[in-house]
């Protein structure tokens, strides 16, 4: 199973010298995971190539808090949210959320596919293993 990874940002940016500043992207997760690694490696090239980016992990609430702060920021598309697909899934998980995910974001580009792996103890008799 793949998860797919995307940037999106609280809403369309506009083009003149971007980016004039420094660029957060945001990570819903703390640092060192797979995603973690895929937006640093991003990040990296980008300030190679233009000079200006930062990565900022907040963790927390199942990616509502990070998703939450990059909903609330400025729309000027310098504060960027590395989405990864529980974004779109919290809609389900989560009476309410404090952001819309399909009114709050901009798709900006898709990023990385991170394969994800189920493992369960080799002796475990649940009902999805006996299948």
């Amino acid at each position: 199973m793949l998860t797919g990874v995307l940037l999106a940002t609280a809403a369309p940016a506009r083009a003149q010298d971007y980016p004039a500043r420094q660029v957060t992207f945001v990570l819903p997760f703390a640092a060192g995971g797979a995603i973690d690694l895929a937006a640093r490696l991003l990040a990296q090239k980008l300030t190679d190539r233009l000079g200006k980016t930062f990565i900022e992990n907040r963790p927390g609430a199942g990616t509502v808090l990070a998703a939450n702060s990059v909903a609330k920021a400025a729309p000027d598309g310098y504060t960027i949210l590395v989405a990864p697909s529980p974004l779109a899934i919290n809609a389900t998980l989560y009476k309410r959320l404090p952001y819309d995910p399909a009114k709050d974001f901009a798709s900006v580009a898709r990023v990385a596919d991170i394969p994800l792996v189920l493992a369960v103890n080799p002796r475990c008799r649940c009902a999805p293993c006996r299948n």
